[in-house]
């Protein structure tokens, strides 16, 4: 008889075809897909070129998204653009994205059906983690493993630890997945997961929307994690029917499992969450923030651009305008999501607010462009990170958000509330 086994074990040991794992193990298994933007593939694509191995293991299950420095921001970027495009037209790659078709590649593709639950997903960016939503095992890798990767078809992990973190009570108005994961760092910090899995269960989590369960897996690694997990259900899916023909492979812990740790939360007790600079731990709950002016608001990112994070922009600033000294940067993470926002009339409201209306593009999260923070700025921002020099000078300040606080601290040209604009209800 198996002994009872997490989410985590259990993917990897039906992968690696073996009748359980164990945490600290080591197991070799097949990767359903490979993912590199403009700043990781050129790395790996050197390295596989090196090899003088002229073959990739299934053109198919590679993905090369052009979404970091895009539109090309100067000669170097576009350099790097180049050598990933003529790479793609050599080997044949067909889900290679840049233009009028790229988006941010954590959240384009969940949308474009390319993973499913049960996958096993490497992705030259740290960020990989997100796809844990729909209960894949998902995760970053350096550029030197995602070539040798490219030539396998295969990569070896060591199975993580598990901690269960169950979600338990309401929400409050406003407050969101990304409140709830930033919640979660800071009380564990930013190593509190490190090389672990991250299990979010909780009747919090089965009423939440798939944008938010994407935000709460795409943040994992500030914590660490190894990947961030989400068992699948109906509303999963439901997603999944919608977006892809991969068959679903379901996955979910047994019910004698073990874990290095299983935490409880109330989340009637949970505010509006923001993170101080420069840690993402470093959290603080809304009403206890002083008067902290601003000068720039980003609202977009794989964490937070989605339809739904516009949705709440949009609530909050019609028929308001942004303060005068506020930058205010909006980036739909997709191209759909940018035709949808268009129809749905969220960009006129966003325009007639005053804001800016960015192309798809990771741009300012990592100071790459469409955003720079100069010396002794603070911006408020829907991003993942906001260590020393993340979004331009080393002097500059980074407090992360959801889209609720962001939005309305926009219009009020300091750190607030939706409340404090007179808006109760999400």
């Amino acid at each position: 008889m198996k002994r009872p086994m997490t989410m985590a074990e259990k993917i990897l040991a039906d992968r690696a075809e073996l009748p359980a794992v164990e945490p600290g193990e080591l197991v070799e298994v097949p990767v359903d897909l490979t993912l590199a933007n403009d700043i990781t593939a050129p790395l790996a694509i050197k390295i596989f070129e090196e090899t003088k191995i002229n073959r990739l293991f299934d053109p198919d299950r590679v993905v090369l998204v052009m979404d970091h420095f895009t539109p090309n921001k100067d000669i170097k970027s576009a350099e790097q653009v180049r050598v990933c495009r003529e790479f793609a037209h050599r080997f044949k790659i067909k889900h290679y994205y840049e233009g009028g078709v790229c988006g941010i590649e954590h959240a384009l593709l969940p949308e474009l059906g390319l993973v499913a639950p049960g996958d096993i997903v490497i992705g030259a960016d740290s960020h990989t983690c997100t796809y844990g939503a729909l209960g894949a095992f998902a995760t970053g890798v350096g550029s030197t493993d995602l070539a040798a990767t490219w030539i396998t078809g295969r990569t070896w992990f060591k199975v993580p630890e598990t901690i269960r973190f169950v979600y338990r009570g309401k929400l409050k108005p406003w407050v969101s997945g990304k409140d709830l994961i930033l919640y979660t760092i800071g009380d564990i910090g930013v190593d509190g997961a490190l090389y672990m899995a991250m299990e979010f269960a909780g009747e919090v989590i089965r009423r939440l929307p798939m944008a938010e369960r994407f935000t709460m897996a795409n943040m994992a690694i500030e914590a660490g994690g190894k990947v961030g997990l989400i068992e699948p259900d109906r509303r999963t899916l439901n997603y999944v029917r919608k977006h892809s023909h991969k068959a679903p492979k379901i996955y979910k812990s047994d019910r004698k499992a073990r874990y290095r740790e299983i935490r409880e939360y109330d989340c009637s007790k949970i505010e509006l969450q923001v993170a101080f600079p420069h840690l993402p731990s470093n959290v603080k709950p809304v009403t206890e923030i002083p008067e902290i002016p601003i000068d720039q608001v980003v609202i977009g990112s794989c964490t937070n651009g989605r339809l739904e994070d516009l949705a709440v922009a949009a609530k909050i600033l019609n028929g308001r305008k942004v303060n005068p000294n506020v930058r205010t940067i909006i980036i739909p993470a997709t191209p759909f999501v940018y035709r949808e926002a268009l129809r749905r009339g969220y960009l006129r409201i966003f325009l007639e607010a005053g804001a800016i209306i960015s192309p798809p593009t990771c741009g300012p999260c990592l100071g790459g462009h469409m955003g720079i923070l100069a010396k002794g700025e603070r911006a408020v921002a829907t991003t993942n990170r906001n260590f020393v020099g993340r979004m331009g000078h080393p002097e500059s300040e980074v407090y992360l958000a959801g889209p609720a606080v962001a939005a309305a601290s926009a219009v009020l040209g300091r750190i607030g509330s939706p409340e404090e604009l007179g808006l109760k209800e999400a």
